[in-house]
């Protein structure tokens, strides 16, 4: 899919998103997410479970998830209350059910269990949206793709690589920052370092790799 065609960003732009992520690679030469999993499945399954919780949760339940539901026809005929035990503790538990049967069900229906590798086919899964997709494409396959979780907004935002707040938007505006090639490392690098330094609530300021490239105009002092 190509960049949208709106958004033609210059060549200093393109220079200024290339030294930071050539930054941002210094500092995590290989990134890949901290979510546990075997196969493109178990991913899925996580990914989506991820969200509004942390990873180390969703590590917690997942074992017990897959021992129980190891396949997507298992979890397909899964008793959702049985299911909503085991995922309680990640969060909107009820929802989060909902989505991986869901998936399991649309997944054993339309490709026989086997999960598609386009990301046109995988949001076709109910449950699964393009972030999901992305990591799933990325992580598997190292196929280009970027996911934008509320950690890649605000960085971008902040840094002033985009300025939109819809998700798909920040999606395109990157992927025309960036040469294709560099797509599927984007995301993780991304979203670790909105984790251990932009924090949303007190970024580290006075001690990032980004500062004089940072548009952010809130800045915070050593405490």
């Amino acid at each position: 899919m190509a960049p949208a065609p709106h958004y033609a960003p210059g060549t200093g732009q393109k220079r200024n998103a290339r030294v930071i992520l050539n930054r941002l690679k210094k500092r995590y030469p290989v990134m890949r997410t901290a979510l546990d999993y075997r196969d493109a499945w178990q991913l899925l399954v996580v990914t989506v479970l991820s969200a509004q919780t942390t990873d180390e949760n969703v590590n917690r339940v997942a074992p017990d998830l897959f021992a129980r539901w190891p396949a997507p026809e298992d979890l397909a005929a899964a008793n959702p209350e049985g299911v909503e035990e085991v995922v309680f503790s990640t969060g909107f538990y009820r929802q989060k059910t909902k989505s991986i049967i869901s998936l399991a069900a649309d997944l054993v229906e339309r490709y026989n269990g086997v999960v598609p590798d386009t990301l046109e086919e995988l949001v076709k899964l109910r449950g699964v949206g393009r972030k999901t997709a992305s990591v799933v494409l990325a992580e598997v396959w190292d196929i280009p793709a970027i996911a934008v979780d509320t950690h890649v907004k605000r960085v971008t935002n902040r840094l002033g690589l985009t300025r939109e707040s819809d998700p798909v938007k920040v999606e395109f505006e990157l992927r025309a920052l960036h040469p294709e090639r560099e797509w599927s490392g984007i995301s993780m690098r991304y979203i670790q370092f909105g984790r251990e330094v932009c924090d949303a609530r007190r970024p580290l300021c006075w001690e990032c790799p980004l500062a004089d490239r940072c548009a952010y105009p809130d800045k915070t002092r050593r405490p």
